[in-house]
């Protein structure tokens, strides 16, 4: 007597691969099914009833690993429809965001940005710059110290209080 055959439940790899157009590490391989509005390819994990995933990183994941918690697949290639892992890198989103076309269309019209929102100068003795590297205007942020001053004189000299023992303590 032979086991009875199961219909539909094949292996992820084996429903993917086929979809897939390319071959060699140099080149982009196509995905040839489903695509989003982005040009992403998509693949259903778990047959018809599944989830809809993006192909890139059902291949980077068949042929590499696990997408490391916290990072996202950045095509270096700049083909969304590719799903070579070697051209994906897992990289932060900010990363990504600014490899990316719109990261330097959105950078270059932040410079093109000369004055903040209340109308200070963007200039070399008014902006200050955060770790992360966005501008700030410490007209505006003088103005919300006072504000916050005015506002509560004695929590304002308390939380001088608490950063001047801060700074005792780490020296």
């Amino acid at each position: 007597m032979t086991a009875p055959r199961v219909i539909g439940l094949d292996s992820v790899s084996a429903r993917f691969w086929p979809k897939v157009t390319g071959g060699d590490f140099a080149t982009c391989w196509e995905w040839s099914a489903a695509r989003n509005e982005r040009g992403y390819g998509r693949f259903s994990v778990g047959g018809r009833q599944g989830r809809m995933v993006e192909a890139h990183r059902v291949a980077y994941e068949l042929m590499v690993g696990e997408i490391p918690t916290g990072l996202e697949l950045d095509h270096t290639c700049r083909n969304p429809s590719c799903v070579n892992p070697w051209h994906l890198d897992p990289v932060p989103h900010r990363v990504n965001s600014q490899r990316s076309t719109a990261g330097r269309v959105n950078a270059a019209r932040q410079r093109a940005v000369t004055h903040c929102p209340a109308g200070h100068p963007y200039d070399d003795e008014n902006t200050a710059y955060r770790k992360d590297g966005r501008r700030r205007c410490k007209a505006c942020g003088r103005d919300a110290a006072r504000r916050r001053y005015e506002a509560d004189p004695e929590q304002h000299r308390e939380a001088a209080r608490r950063y001047r023992a801060r700074k005792k303590v780490a020296r």
